[in-house]
């Protein structure tokens, strides 16, 4: 049985695993289409919903505004995870998951200060799925990524309310914090929060196996003529090998392969504000 959250169960952090993300768009046939073919995902329409779906990967789009997250779906790894997250947003505002299909019936929504909708989950039995259509090497989902207007807001709500562990800050030359990234588990980063004008949703990223597999996804993407628009490169925060191409929507979407994989006590980073922070081996795009 669960047990009990413990007097501390605040100060815990979180125990969490990124499952899916259902974006928004003005065209959702053609973004779905779009994964469904890069990344080898098995397609299908439920209710006005495209779904597309991988062994480790899963992503849903419906219509809606572009650039914007409908909601991403977290599972936690133990019921004794479960009761602790219940606990610590024991006194957060449920959002409302009724409209949505797929849920477990004990599954809670968190909004986060610029109305992004967080979807949490207790354990289950790993669904299973049929292998990318292409037989390349796993792309799993590992994370996401925001663009905030409200960069301080997001970094506290994230890492101080909800209990996300902070692996590193980027700070501008004034001492303006412009990014951070925040670990559900020992991953680098489950969430990147970049400050921009205009807030919205900004990539996701697909994790394989190691250098050898990324090549063979780059090599994938070059027989299908999909341009690699960014990298290949290495990220500074998290140190992980990437490249990134864009949906029909303009959203990025990455493979990425090394990253860190960080102690319980590995203490939060900070970087500096420009193109190496995000691209050791030369061009970043800078959010702001």
């Amino acid at each position: 049985m669960p047990r009990t959250p413990s007097a501390n169960a605040d100060a815990m952090s979180l125990n969490v695993h990124l499952k899916r993300l259902h974006l928004q768009s003005p065209q959702p046939a053609a973004v779905a289409a779009f994964y469904a073919r890069a990344y080898g995902m098995a397609l299908r329409t439920d209710g006005g919903v495209w779904e597309c779906c991988a062994a480790g990967s899963e992503l849903h789009v419906s219509g809606g505004q572009a650039q914007q997250l409908h909601y991403a779906l977290f599972g936690c790894a133990d019921p004794a995870d479960w009761q602790a997250l219940l606990h610590r947003t024991r006194q957060l505002e449920r959002a409302d998951l009724s409209a949505f299909a797929g849920l477990q019936p004990q599954a809670i929504g968190l909004r986060d200060p610029e109305g992004n909708c967080l979807v949490f989950e207790p354990p289950a039995a790993a669904a299973s799925a049929e292998p990318n259509a292409y037989r390349l090497p796993d792309a799993m989902t590992q994370h996401f990524a925001l663009r905030t207007q409200k960069i301080e807001a997001m970094h506290s709500f994230y890492s101080e309310t909800l209990g996300f562990d902070l692996s590193d800050t980027v700070y501008d030359d004034a001492g303006a914090l412009r990014a951070c990234f925040v670990r559900g588990n020992p991953m680098h980063h489950t969430l990147a929060l970049f400050g921009a004008p205009v807030a919205g949703f900004d990539h996701q990223s697909f994790e394989t196996p190691d250098w050898d597999a990324l090549k063979q996804w780059a090599d994938h993407m070059g027989r299908l003529r999909i341009e690699i628009v960014w990298g290949v490169g290495r990220h500074g925060p998290g140190n992980d090998v990437f490249f990134m191409v864009r949906d029909p929507d303009g959203n990025l979407a990455e493979i990425s392969s090394e990253i860190e994989i960080c102690a319980p006590d590995r203490p939060a980073g900070r970087w500096k504000h420009e193109e190496r922070t995000l691209n050791l081996w030369g061009k970043a795009i800078l959010r702001s």
